[in-house]
């Protein structure tokens, strides 16, 4: 069980970096903050699941901060693409 535990999350660590991939060179910046919300589940998941492989619970409550920041992130990034939107339509 744990041999399969840790191959998910070798194929969830080469998202990560097709994630990092996408945030350095994505066309827009929506894109890039799709990708780094793709990291932050990411590594929450990868996370879990090497906690439960190596039977390491400290690194659930890592987990879980990185989801909640990447859910902050969000939230920011929304608030501050609405402000930016309508700035540049004031400009007009």
């Amino acid at each position: 069980m744990t041999w399969l535990l840790l191959s998910f999350a070798v194929v969830m660590l080469v998202s990560l970096v097709a994630g990092l991939i996408r945030v350095a060179i994505g066309p827009t910046i929506a894109d890039r903050m799709l990708a780094t919300q793709l990291m932050g589940t990411t590594s929450a998941s990868l996370l879990l699941l090497v906690a439960r492989a190596l039977d390491r619970p400290e690194l659930v409550d890592v987990a879980l901060v990185f989801g909640l920041l990447a859910a902050v992130t969000a939230v920011a990034f929304t608030r501050f693409a609405g402000e930016f939107a309508q700035f540049a339509e004031d400009d007009r």
